[in-house]
């Protein structure tokens, strides 16, 4: 596969980005079909964004307290990418509710990890949620990012088993290591064409 065949992608994040790492680190294999090319945070301390830097990616700040409003954020985080041309957009503990009118720019092209198996907890607390339930089974979801939260197209899951004994604490550790396996293949699934958000007619 040469290279500039490669999707353009982007990470935002919040935090300590160890699905960003995941993403980064899959996407050094030379015949990986996404490059990250740049990490943008809405906390200048998130200590991802060293972690992408130590990786040689760029990394933006567009600092969410510093604007009035959702809607003025969202505009200085789409100016932001603008520039770096981006195919795709990876959403990894990103702790921003997005709006319908940042969402709908990148339909079909932005994509998230949430630690359950939706459709069931959307939202968070996910893993006390599982175990007040009482289920035996939870797990992880990569899913195209539509305007209702944790709503949109699955493009790829894995399970666990719920062990006696498990805390929300031990739960959301051992699920971890199964989202950072995950997010890469679902990437690279979206990035090589082999899956496609549905009602999408891509003629390209």
């Amino acid at each position: 596969m040469t290279h500039h065949t490669k999707k353009r992608t982007g990470i935002l994040i919040s935090g300590r980005g160890t699905n960003m790492k995941a993403l980064i680190e899959a996407a050094e294999a030379r015949d990986y079909p996404a490059e990250i090319v740049v990490v943008v945070s809405n906390r200048a301390d998130a200590g991802g964004l060293d972690i992408a830097r130590g990786k040689g990616v760029a990394t933006e700040v567009v600092p969410s307290k510093a604007f009035a409003d959702r809607l003025e954020f969202e505009r200085a985080l789409a100016d932001t990418l603008r520039p770096h041309a981006l195919d795709l957009l990876c959403l990894a503990g990103f702790m921003r509710v997005l709006t319908p009118w940042f969402v709908e720019q990148w339909q079909g092209r932005m994509l998230n990890i949430h630690p359950s198996l939706l459709p069931l907890f959307p939202g968070t607390h996910t893993h006390e949620r599982v175990l007040e339930a009482g289920l035996k089974t939870h797990g992880c979801t990569v899913h195209f990012v539509t305007p209702q939260l944790d709503a949109g197209p699955v493009i790829a899951q894995a399970s666990i088993a719920v062990e006696p004994g498990d805390t929300p604490e031990t739960l959301a550790a051992r699920l971890l290591t199964f989202e950072n396996r995950l997010y890469p293949e679902a990437l690279a699934k979206v990035a090589s064409g082999a899956v496609q958000y549905p009602g999408r007619a891509d003629s390209s």
